[in-house]
């Protein structure tokens, strides 16, 4: 929405999955929007509160000790799209379009920009309401890492350390017992979490959902380590993760997301096979929204406060339509269009992949 005035009124929500991380950039947005002269709202529940007209200003007092808190203050929700609002009638959902409540409430709180916290999804929204007409400025966020534009998504270095924590924990038992153990992790239609995790948690075999496994080749590891006296094994595998020519384990559907597709259960059809096919022990831990809760790591601590103060200073300069992006060891921008025309997944030269080769870690293929 152009204006030639000075930007004033600032809100900011949290959209789709929580992450550790977005307090951080909730507290990046607020502290230094006083220097701006600047009021900062902040949006209840993601979107919902778009849609809905939940929101209340934020001061320094309300962000004051939150760097550290996993979550989000503000609340959040994966269910909230305006351009797909899920509402009963004559007890059926119905999808509707509820773009248009939300631009009314941007203008009702006389916003002059808004800052949205979010992945993939959120930014194709923010796409959708910056040519509506607001004025749009997407931080980036996501566990999954799937986002092209950045180098880094904050929030992914936090589940990779709880994915490191948790191979670290089960090796033991593994070894102890003579087991196999397979560990699902989360990810979507990406890897990352799966490939960065395995291989800093010593996993020994990866299964991601770029690279399709052979069963086979699996059976052949494992069976393989044996003879080589390791009578245990970790397998990291990502819940897209799918055998070559098979397709993705689904739970499955919720029609009020926007990719209703509900995702896991790959662990469970990986342990069975192996046991069915190997004969040895074998046993399946989930670790599901563990990777999401608890504290920030240090490095997602600075990631996000540097993308918070940016972004306010991106709204300062009316720089809208953009989205903050951590390129080599510097915060930039780019067009959110530009974020959202490439899904970022492993490619088979990726360093991480070759690395994981060199160490002896098997893809599966």
């Amino acid at each position: 929405m152009a204006f030639s005035g000075k930007v004033k009124r600032i809100g900011v929500l949290t959209g789709g999955g929580d992450c550790p991380g977005l307090n951080a950039v909730i507290r990046g947005v607020t502290k230094p929007a006083q220097d701006y002269g600047m009021t900062v709202f902040g949006i209840k529940d993601g979107f919902e509160g778009l849609v809905e007209g939940k929101a209340s200003e934020l001061r320094n007092e309300d962000v004051s000790g939150i760097l550290s808190r996993g979550g989000t203050i503000l609340g959040s929700s994966n269910k909230g799209d305006p351009y797909h609002w899920p509402v009963m009638k004559d007890d059926k959902i119905v999808i509707m379009d509820k773009s248009k409540d939300a631009l009314k409430n941007y203008e009702a709180w006389n916003l002059d920009a808004l800052i949205a916290i979010g992945g993939d999804g959120t930014m194709h929204i923010c796409n959708k309401l910056s040519k509506l007409g607001m004025n749009v400025i997407g931080v980036p966020k996501t566990i999954d890492n799937d986002l092209e534009a950045t180098d880094m998504t904050f929030g992914h270095d936090s589940a990779v350390y709880v994915v490191s924590m948790a191979l670290d924990r089960l090796h033991t038992t593994a070894s102890s017992h003579h087991r196999v153990i397979v560990v699902e992790v989360m990810g979507r239609y990406a890897g990352w979490i799966a490939l960065n995790g395995g291989l800093s948690g010593g996993a020994d075999l990866i299964l991601i959902p770029e690279l399709p496994f052979i069963w086979e080749k699996i059976y052949d590891k494992i069976l393989e380590r044996e003879l080589m006296g390791k009578k245990f094994s970790l397998v990291c595998v990502a819940e897209g993760a799918k055998p070559k020519g098979g397709s993705l384990v689904t739970k499955g559907r919720d029609i009020k997301r926007t990719d209703p597709i509900q995702l896991g259960g790959i662990g469970e059809v990986v342990a069975r096979r192996i046991e069915e096919n190997t004969g040895r022990e074998t046993r399946v831990t989930v670790l599901g929204h563990l990777q999401r809760g608890g504290s920030p790591t240090p490095f997602d601590r600075i990631l996000s406060t540097k993308f918070g103060a940016f972004a306010i200073d991106l709204a300062a300069h009316k720089k809208f339509g953009r989205m903050v992006a951590l390129k080599g060891s510097e915060i930039k921008n780019v067009r959110i269009e530009d974020a959202i025309s490439k899904q970022k997944l492993v490619k088979p030269d990726n360093q991480a992949v070759f690395t994981a080769k060199a160490v002896g870690i098997s893809f599966g293929i």
